[in-house]
């Protein structure tokens, strides 16, 4: 039966649900607070310059052909991919880096350089982590977390010691060079812990990484989110922008309708893609799910300061993708994760699209996305966004050689309070809740609200978790559910 649904936030895991919903025939209306939509996935534009103002990473380009698969369709229908080659670099001093290029050949090739032994090792390990990515990816990450169940296969059964075990243990336990233990535990940072508390079952972020390359969509991940809004808008979906929703309305436990700039919208059902816990906000406190305490308990995946800067030539010695990896990374996820606090020597990523794809700067020209993870829920000021802007950018100009201040053009940044601003974000944070061993699958937030009928939520606090990929697949999950309650 046809129903009119209205969803809450427009980001990757709204814009998925919607299409999905639409496709099943209902009537389909997507509120955004913001001026553009996408969510974190906004684009700033300014002087010739684009910016992806949040997700710039992509990886796991099956996900993407899953979803465009399930509507007849295809990525290459709505936007462009290129590999990258190399896929990134990594500096852990001046002169002295490591650059990972788009085939696990020649990354083994690679890792035996800085220590002998250990491309053998690399492959047994990528082996083991494309066996985990078959499991969860293919699998265990499109289930809803309604019961723990799920979890329980003949696979998932056959790895059990891979959830008790630890991305750092599995890591270090086969290689001893630093700096490759520090390459292969980076990539379970996309899920918002620590390796040394991320089950070793997550190696299959690995297999993403080294397995099936990092990519580019021309003109920006927003090529993406203008993608799915196309795709969305064929399927009949409407789209209402610079539209605030502020309550839930609710009757007899039900939920009717959403309160969105002063007006009484109703719906049949109400699917928030917003923050999880800001949504529950939006309730009666006896109808909300969880209580500030819960919360207050969780581990969140860490939030970002961000520089957008503008610089009027092009810059050397980077890549595409640079991690700056010259610090002491046990003592910046301490900051980050065990005393909350603003990081001494913060390891930073600096992204430079227009390496790859003209479009993103002017001729002559480069655009630099500089971001470092902090703590969620720090006090932020303009004062301290200036001294770490200056701390980056002295390591950037020592360790790639060269003297760059004098070239920007402009400087944007986006922190813990823009966060909160703009996406109504939990403390501020970036990545959402952490897939920690007990915050996985049904251990999460859930997908339909337990206290509310008709209520449902989506997106990097529920089910399955962080992530672009993960946005899409629980868009799949949420929408899935609505239509098994019909």
């Amino acid at each position: 039966m046809k129903k009119k649904i209205c969803i809450i936030g427009s980001g990757f895991s709204s814009l998925s649900a919607s299409c999905y919903l639409a496709k099943q025939g209902h009537e389909v209306h997507v509120y955004e607070k913001n001026s553009s939509i996408g969510g974190r996935a906004r684009q700033l534009k300014r002087e010739g310059f684009t910016f992806d103002m949040g997700p710039s990473w992509f990886w796991m380009p099956d996900v993407f052909d899953r979803f465009f698969a399930d509507f007849g369709k295809k990525q290459s229908d709505y936007y462009t991919l290129k590999k990258l080659d190399p896929a990134y670099r990594v500096y852990f001093g001046k002169d002295d880096y490591i650059t990972i290029e788009d085939t696990l050949e020649k990354i083994k090739k690679v890792f035996e350089t800085e220590e002998p032994g250990s491309s053998k090792k690399l492959q047994q390990f990528i082996d083991k982590a494309k066996d985990n990515y078959d499991v969860a990816i293919k699998d265990l990450v499109y289930r809803p977390g309604v019961s723990p169940l799920e979890l329980v296969t003949p696979q998932t059964i056959l790895k059990i010691r891979r959830f008790f075990s630890t991305i750092s243990k599995d890591v270090r336990g086969a290689f001893k060079n630093q700096k490759l233990i520090q390459i292969l535990e980076f990539p379970v940072l996309f899920l918002g812990a620590k390796p040394s508390e991320t089950p070793a079952f997550y190696s299959f972020m690995n297999y993403a990484d080294f397995g099936l390359g990092t990519f580019h969509p021309k003109n920006g991940m927003y090529a993406v989110i203008e993608g799915i809004e196309a795709l969305a808008i064929e399927l009949g979906v409407q789209f209402h922008t610079d539209s605030v929703v502020s309550r839930i309305r609710t009757e007899s436990g039900k939920a009717v309708g959403i309160g969105v700039n002063g007006k009484t919208i109703l719906g049949d059902i109400i699917l928030s893609g917003a923050d999880y816990h800001h949504t529950e906000t939006l309730l009666p406190e006896s109808l909300r799910q969880y209580s500030e305490n819960y919360w207050e308990k969780k581990v969140f995946a860490p939030s970002s300061l961000l520089f957008y800067v503008g610089f009027n030539k092009k810059i050397e010695r980077v890549n595409h993708h640079n991690l700056f990896f010259d610090t002491d990374f046990s003592l910046h996820a301490q900051e980050i994760y065990d005393e909350p606090e603003w990081p001494t020597a913060p390891l930073f990523y600096a992204n430079f699209p227009s390496k790859t794809d003209a479009s993103m700067a002017p001729k002559g020209k480069d655009g630099g996305f500089f971001l470092i993870p902090i703590a969620p829920g720090l006090y932020d000021s303009q004062e301290i966004r200036n001294t770490y802007f200056d701390k980056i950018m002295d390591r950037f100009e020592h360790l790639t050689d060269q003297k760059v201040r004098k070239n920007i053009i402009f400087r944007e940044s986006f922190c813990v309070e823009d966060f909160r601003q703009d996406y109504n974000s939990y403390k501020g944070n970036a990545y959402g809740m952490a897939n920690t061993l007990l915050q996985t699958a049904f251990l999460r937030p859930n997908l339909k609200s337990k206290k509310v009928k008709n209520l449902f939520f989506t997106g990097q606090l529920t089910v399955p978790g962080p992530g672009v990929p993960p946005a899409l697949i629980s868009g799949k999950l949420a929408a899935g559910l609505i239509e098994k309650q019909q």
